[in-house]
């Protein structure tokens, strides 16, 4: 038992640092499912209103696609349609992050080596995390159970909710736990956390959407909704998470048992002996440091963007059974405005990703002043700006690149299905592009926090978690405009780029010029490694 020594001390430490990030994610994830109900229990009351919706939505592989399927007509069961994905990748993405930042990145920062020279043993920092993590996803699945049931819902089914987070909390909490033991960095290890929480996403996406189920059984995200809760539950696929996730625990901690301290599983490859003459400038410095992670997620990007645009062609089957809905769609223009609604809709998924990427390439500015290699960089003749700079220019333009590639790759595979792959490419393209201004605040406001306080720097997740829950749920929970309009992202949602107005485009390109220039200035007169 040496191994786990001071894992105790190590979990008070873990819960005082973080208590209030720990504090915010089980809030929010908890919340959500809550107020969702609440709000369809408002919106639909009555069964023949739940019907209509299930008849809308219930069958269409664009909608299973972004949302997966609906297994019941309750209020319970619409919850789980609506927020079910939605809420588990949130949740994969907290267990991987908080995992990662307690293990990987206490090594990188030298922290680790010193509570290693205490009684502190090698599996300690792990256990702690995981303990820690997977006790908050327990929490978030008590309040979600307590509250729907507070609300009338059938406590089974509020159980099944609550028990289906708290394992999937434990899957990608074990998750983290193998991305911090393969690399030896946070970044990277960040990389391949996220990367997996991608792909069990898309597995189910795809499976849900070509209604194969085998893909949707190979993703962690796809047991929650086969799990079925308030649709029969099936408690036996809680076994399946539990096992998955003791499974991917024990190879965590056989992975840290063969490495050395500091080091990663994977091979640091070695690099040459003097640098090549284009590695000369911050540019090219920059580029060398993000192009691993530019073409990660653009592939990732790209994958979800041909998922979409495969099932677009379907969204005309929403109205087949409904003359009255089919009329009012022939008035506004037929079924080329609706797949524009649908591509404006998953534009606005695919720029929350983007959004995603850019945030933390941005980010990449305060983890090279933390690792003291932004001051290596900057004792040479080469300027804040200049290096500042490096680093932003991939931020704004990879996202640009993202989403050219997703209005490029949607439009050709639809076209592809409807024999008119130029002129969709066009059309999608300019819905696609159309969310870049929105992308480009998110970026310029995580630029200003590192200029301004580095270590408010988290403020820019919480600000994409907004964003996302504003415009996936603003809508249905009623929030008044004035609320829906903090959202960059609401002022570009139009189902076709030629319709938006100019004035609305002004305005975030002025917010994004006036957070890049204040994030320089304000860098050039703080302190390095300041708080």
């Amino acid at each position: 038992m040496r191994a786990f020594a001071g894992t105790s001390q190590l979990l008070r430490l873990i819960l005082k640092r973080d208590r209030g990030r720990l504090l915010s994610w089980i809030l929010a994830l908890a919340g959500i499912p809550i107020v969702t109900a609440n709000a369809f229990i408002e919106l639909y009351a009555t069964e023949t209103a739940r019907s209509e919706l299930i008849a809308t939505f219930g069958s269409n592989p664009a909608y299973s696609a972004l949302l997966g399927p609906i297994y019941g007509s309750t209020i319970g069961a619409l919850t789980v349609w609506r927020i079910g994905v939605i809420g588990s990748v949130l949740i994969g993405l907290m267990a991987v992050l908080l995992v990662i930042r307690n293990t990987r990145d206490e090594e990188e920062s030298g922290r680790r080596e010193l509570l290693g020279a205490t009684v502190v043993g090698r599996h300690a920092p792990l256990t702690a995390a995981l303990v820690v993590v997977m006790a908050a996803g327990l929490n978030i699945g008590l309040l979600i159970t307590v509250g729907l049931a507070a609300l009338g819902l059938e406590f089974g089914g509020a159980l099944g909710y609550g028990a289906g987070v708290g394992t999937t909390s434990a899957v990608f909490a074990a998750v983290g736990g193998i991305a911090a033991q393969l690399t030896n960095g946070g970044g990277a290890a960040r990389g391949v956390g996220v990367g997996a929480l991608g792909l069990a996403f898309i597995l189910r996406a795809a499976g849900d959407a070509m209604e194969i189920e085998a893909l949707g059984w190979l993703s962690p995200i796809g047991w929650f909704t086969r799990l079925r809760p308030f649709s029969g539950e099936r408690w036996w696929v809680l076994g399946l998470s539990t096992a998955v996730a003791a499974g991917l625990g024990a190879i965590a901690y056989r992975l840290a048992s063969r490495r050395d301290l500091g080091a990663g599983v994977l091979p640091v490859r070695a690099g040459p002996a003097n640098a090549a003459p284009g590695l000369r400038g911050p540019v090219a410095l920059a580029w060398r440091l993000q192009r691993s992670s530019l073409l990660g997620w653009s592939v990732g990007i790209g994958l979800l963007a041909a998922l979409y645009g495969t099932v677009a062609d379907d969204v005309g089957e929403i109205f087949g059974g409904n003359p009255q809905l089919a009329e009012v769609l022939a008035a506004l223009g037929g079924t080329d405005r609706l797949t524009d609604t649908f591509f404006s809709f998953t534009g606005g998924v695919l720029a929350l990703v983007a959004g995603a990427y850019s945030i933390r390439t941005a980010l990449r500015l305060r983890a090279e002043e933390e690792g003291l290699r932004a001051e290596a960089v900057l004792a040479t003749s080469t300027t804040r700006g200049r290096w500042m700079a490096s680093h932003l220019l991939f931020a704004f333009l990879g996202a640009a690149v993202m989403m050219v590639l997703a209005g490029l790759v949607m439009g050709a595979t639809y076209g592809a299905a409807i024999d008119d792959v130029a002129g969709q490419m066009a059309r999608v393209l300019g819905i696609s592009i159309i969310q870049l201004p929105a992308i480009w605040v998110l970026t310029a406001a995580t630029a200003a926090l590192y200029g301004l306080a580095p270590r408010a720097t988290v403020v820019a997740w919480a600000l994409l978690l907004g964003f996302l829950v504003l415009g996936q749920l603003g809508q249905i929970l009623r929030f008044p405009q004035w609320l829906l309009n903090l959202s960059p992202f609401s002022h570009v949602a139009t189902s076709t780029a030629s319709e938006i107005s100019a004035v609305p485009i002004a305005v975030l390109l002025g917010v994004v010029i006036f957070l890049t220039g204040l994030s320089f200035s304000a860098f050039r007169r703080r302190d390095l490694t300041a708080a």
